[in-house]
């Protein structure tokens, strides 16, 4: 759910984008379902499962979590992610009091390789806007609402800079493995905009 319920593609690239695919689907060279579904499967599945690989990783090996931390780029690296859009990524940790988000105010800046395709709310002008200026409310506006003692810490990606989040792990999860555990991380709480669930 975006902040706003705004768009963020200009309604001419929008239109031109709907004419390319109806026209690319009327000559038979694309399966409007196929290309769905190739679309979710970047945004949700292989991008966001390589993250929570490298989170459930981080819960459960302490030296992994110190490597993670100290040199993210290296440590992600070890799990075999890597490539355009990861070649510098910093790792910061959410507490109990302190609660990282992670946006770009200049465009999308995002780490693909462990989070996939950016999804459309953080590419939307008005999250990358007013996360910087009022993160409790944007925050609870998609969801998370976060008690008035935690700090908030919003970091800025760049194209020199990506940023990732390790979520807290949820209590009653301290008898599942890494395995377990890889399902139950969300991309959203890797940006920071939620947070882990128990199962």
């Amino acid at each position: 759910m975006t902040p706003t319920g705004g768009s963020d593609e200009s309604p001419s690239v929008a239109l031109r984008t709907e004419a390319l695919e109806q026209l690319l689907t009327e000559r038979g060279l694309i399966d409007p379902k196929a290309m769905d579904a190739i679309i979710t499967r970047y945004e949700t599945s292989v991008g966001p499962l390589n993250g929570a690989k490298v989170v459930a990783r981080a819960w459960t090996d302490p030296d992994y979590r110190r490597r993670l931390l100290e040199d993210g780029t290296a440590a992600i690296k070890e799990l075999g992610f890597s490539g355009q859009q990861g070649e510098h990524i910093v790792v910061v940790e959410n507490t109990p009091t302190t609660h990282n988000v992670v946006v770009c105010t200049l465009c999308s800046c995002y780490p693909w390789p462990v989070l996939g395709l950016p999804p459309s709310w953080y590419k939307d002008p008005a999250y990358r806007a007013r996360v910087v200026r009022e993160p409790r409310t944007v925050l609870a506006e998609m969801g998370l609402t976060l008690d008035d003692d935690v700090q908030i810490i919003v970091r800025d990606s760049t194209s020199e800079v990506r940023w990732l989040v390790l979520p807290e792990r949820p209590p009653g999860t301290e008898r599942l493995t890494e395995e377990e555990l890889v399902p139950l991380i969300t991309r959203d709480a890797m940006v920071g905009v939620a947070k882990v669930a128990a199962p």
